[in-house]
């Protein structure tokens, strides 16, 4: 059914409002009183749990970052079976984002190009809401997305990202460092190591300072890194005790699309996501389980769209797998699915 809302009626909208008509949906569910109800039928089978940064995940799958910009859909989101919610990428300073349109389907590839630019209403904004959230007894695990303010120069970036975490570690079960997106100038270049490394050290310090036992802190990479950087990285985060990695964030390859190459140039700038970014996401994957101890935990995300997918992830390493172009294209209980698929596999009790 929702196969056939999409072809009909949601692919011919703005992507970007189609994406704030359902979000606001998902919203919804709780105050309706609907949600405790489609909990019933999306709950993960308990065998699917997974330890992981000192929390149980109720299951290894989960929505990446960027769905949820302002944690405004937190507790939705927990019903329609995601273990965790990352949400963000929260910056220091509200900011409205790049102009749009900013965000564009490639249907034929089940893709989607967005240069959003991290609009949200800043970290202050966001706090009440994850206080909120984290009080629930019954959510899934938040975790917190933060990024550089745009208007914020590179050389002052620590700064601006220890004002996001001080105020939203407090709130958070980890902290997710963002230095991969491509949509704001010069954030990519805080995964040189001499940028990376102070900022990351910093990042960790406020984060064991924001509560008793601390907060685990991830660093977010790219998927155009090349191999030996994704290696320096790995060892970067080793050698500073991080708690993990997660791989990968959008990429700006344009290869191998079927989408026709002039819709392709007419969405223009951005970071691709979907399909078309599996293959590099597992080269990731792999290259990193390759160079950290097995105990650290490595989050995959990147053209997952099934059961199986997140199956063959977690079997090349990761430790939990997240997801988000294809709740676009697969409705909302894409969740549902891919928990039921794993559970009818056995992979909880495989994998135990």
């Amino acid at each position: 059914m929702y196969r056939l809302l999409f072809r009909l009626v949601l692919s011919r909208l703005d992507p970007e409002f189609a994406h704030r008509l359902a979000f606001l949906v998902i919203r919804m569910l709780p105050a309706l009183g609907i949600g405790s109800l489609i909990r019933r039928a999306t709950r993960p089978d308990p065998r699917l749990a997974v330890e992981a940064l000192g929390l149980t995940f109720p299951s290894p799958f989960g929505v990446a970052a960027g769905f949820d910009k302002d944690a405004r859909g937190i507790r939705g989101l927990g019903q329609l079976g995601f273990g965790h919610v990352e949400v963000g990428t929260i910056t220091a300073r509200a900011q409205p984002g790049n102009p749009k349109p900013r965000l564009f389907r490639l249907i034929p590839d089940r893709a989607v190009i967005n240069r959003m630019g991290f609009n949200n209403h800043g970290a202050a904004a966001a706090v009440p809401r994850l206080a909120r959230e984290a009080r629930r007894g019954i959510r899934p695990i938040i975790g917190v997305n933060i990024g550089k303010s745009r208007v914020v120069d590179v050389d002052d970036a620590i700064p601006d990202y220890l004002a996001s975490a001080r105020l939203l570690a407090p709130h958070a079960d980890y902290l997710a460092v963002n230095v991969s997106s491509p949509n704001t100038p010069g954030l990519r270049g805080l995964q040189e190591l001499d940028k990376l490394e102070p900022l990351l050290e910093a990042v960790r310090s406020a984060a064991a300072q924001s509560k008793p036992g601390g907060v685990p802190v991830l660093v977010k990479i790219a998927p155009d890194l090349t191999d030996d950087e994704v290696r320096r990285i790995a060892e970067l985060v080793v050698r500073l005790k991080l708690d993990g990695i997660i791989a990968t964030n959008t990429t700006l390859s344009r290869e191998g699309l079927r989408t026709p190459p002039a819709v392709v140039d007419a969405a223009g700038a951005g970071g691709l996501s979907g399909p078309p970014l599996a293959a590099r996401a597992v080269e990731v994957l792999r290259l990193l389980r390759t160079s950290v101890p097995p105990e650290l935990c490595v989050i995959s995300a990147g053209g997952v769209e099934s059961g199986a997918d997140v199956a063959a992830r977690l079997a090349a390493g990761a430790t939990l797998v997240q997801g988000y172009t294809a709740f676009l294209y697969r409705g909302p209980f894409w969740a549902r699915s891919i928990n039921r698929d794993l559970a009818t596999a056995n992979w909880g009790t495989a994998r135990a």
